[in-house]
């Protein structure tokens, strides 16, 4: 699709945002950027205004329309109830894939670049599902609860991308981060995903580590890796952690990508103490700005731009945040307008990746409904029920209790407390929480006999939430005990 005339979104953001992306946006118009900016209402202070989800209906409307949102840092208000912006706009518009890439820049000392130490990596971050479902309650007064979505197609929308983006430029290994050696079912699925898909690109060497020994071996290795592909949670800690090594967030671009609309912004936050004073080092958004530029197809205009970025700083030229600390800093409007007196020139040291002369932006295209993403067709059997309730009573205590009412027919296999068996045969030393869960089994029952032995439990144990033990395929679809 041509890019001439082509209109984006813009949201300046809170704090520092305005300043920053009026400096972007210069070096865009200097390096002539074919596009045009429809500024929209996002942020603070249209939460301030009585806008739940922090954007007028218009703003909505122009993102729906243009494909594309390119968008400062913005500020979400404090306390219960209030829902991040960042989060809601990458939710409601499907962005499934949070692409962040970490490079060496010389002008910017890390312990990595002192050491020769070169670092190019890509950290790609499922964006919809997780615990970032929000998804929480207070099943008493000392116990909360937290629910974590990980769905198949989630996992095969997200990986593809991570494939498919480092086929189209040229990485040769994926890495899947995660925790499925605890969380068996969840990040267990995601893993079997990725290898599922790995299969698709033999071309490329697919390998899977847990992501606490991840961490240590970005820091140990980092040139190791190429593109890292985890789930929401443990890809946004492990984003800032890369982030860490080339400079901090500043030096962090970020994209959103979704089938019909994608986000660009920068990750760092509003910085209210200087906002307002033309200090800010606009790099985050300009680097954000520039992968944009790529997704729409404006190859040459993002060289351009990404050449005199990298010989600005390479050049010594720096806001107060980083460089070298004997020589002078410049502002915010001062390091644009360097960057712009640098354009047409390349830097004698960083690479500019070659990117694939091709674009896969279109439009938006409208659906007629919302979509449910089906999956495969599986026989389900339920063998039992978890039940979660609150008591301060001791776990064998409750089991006398359940053991007087429950029929004949039905097994009470274990009661648990923060996920550890402790009857039958619990240790006196596990301290237990008022929050327990009791699991039950019996052959043959519907969900609707199931739910009326939940009923008939009540009368005993105050339940607070339920979950059927499935079998799905003949294959057991829950977790054990800890313990059991």
């Amino acid at each position: 699709m041509s890019t001439q005339n082509l209109t984006i979104s813009v949201a300046k953001g809170d704090g520092i945002g305005p300043e920053i992306m009026d400096a972007v946006l210069s070096i865009f118009n200097a390096a002539n950027v074919p596009l045009n900016y429809e500024e929209i209402g996002m942020g603070k202070s249209y939460y301030d205004k009585g806008f739940g989800n922090g954007m007028t209906p218009e703003a909505m409307q122009s993102i729906e329309r243009n494909g594309i949102l390119f968008k400062g840092p913005m500020e979400t208000p404090k306390g219960k109830g209030v829902k991040s912006i960042n989060v809601t706009a990458r939710k409601v518009w499907n962005t499934y894939a949070n692409r962040r890439h970490f490079r060496t820049i010389d002008g910017v000392d890390t312990v990595y670049s002192k050491a020769g130490i070169p670092i190019d990596i890509t950290i790609v971050r499922e964006n919809i599902e997780d615990t970032y479902g929000g998804i929480e309650h207070m099943l008493s007064n000392d116990v909360a609860l937290s629910r974590r979505f990980i769905t198949r197609q989630g996992c095969e929308q997200v990986i593809r991308f991570a494939f498919e983006m480092a086929k189209k430029e040229g990485f040769k290994k994926v890495s899947c981060g995660h925790k499925a050696n605890i969380m068996k079912l969840t990040d267990g699925l995601f893993l079997e995903v990725f290898y599922e898909i790995a299969k698709q690109y033999p071309e490329i060497q697919a390998d899977d580590v847990i992501v606490d020994a991840l961490c240590m071996k970005l820091v140990q290795y980092p040139q190791d890796f190429e593109v890292v592909v985890l789930t929401n949670l443990q890809g946004d800690i492990v984003s800032d952690l890369c982030a860490g090594l080339v400079g901090g967030l500043g030096f962090a671009p970020s994209t959103n990508v979704g089938d019909n609309i994608s986000i660009f912004e920068a990750v760092h936050g509003t910085a209210p103490d200087i906002a307002g004073k033309n200090i800010a080092n606009p790099t985050s958004l300009l680097m954000s700005g520039i992968m944009m530029l790529r997704h729409l197809g404006l190859l040459k205009e993002a060289r351009s731009i990404e050449g005199a970025l990298l010989y600005t700083i390479e050049s010594g030229v720096h806001t107060g945040d980083f460089g070298d600390r004997n020589s002078p800093t410049v502002d915010t409007t001062a390091f644009a307008i360097a960057i712009i007196d640098n354009l047409g020139k390349l830097p004698s040291k960083a690479k500019i990746r070659a990117t694939e002369d091709r674009s896969d932006f279109h439009l938006p295209v409208r659906p007629d409904q919302q979509r449910v993403m089906k999956g495969n067709p599986s026989t389900i059997e339920i063998e039992g029920i978890d039940l979660f309730f609150t008591s301060e009573l001791l776990a064998e205590e409750i089991a006398e209790q359940i053991f007087a009412i429950l029929p004949s027919d039905l097994k009470l296999v274990s009661l648990t407390n923060r996920g550890t068996v402790v009857w039958p045969n619990g240790s006196v030393y596990t301290e237990c929480s008022t929050g327990y869960g009791v699991r039950l089994k019996g052959n043959g029952k519907t969900k609707s006999e199931w739910w009326d032995i939940t009923n008939t439990l009540g009368s005993v144990i105050d339940v607070s939430s339920t979950e059927f033990l499935n079998v799905i395929d003949g294959q057991r679809a829950y977790s054990v005990g800890q313990g059991k």
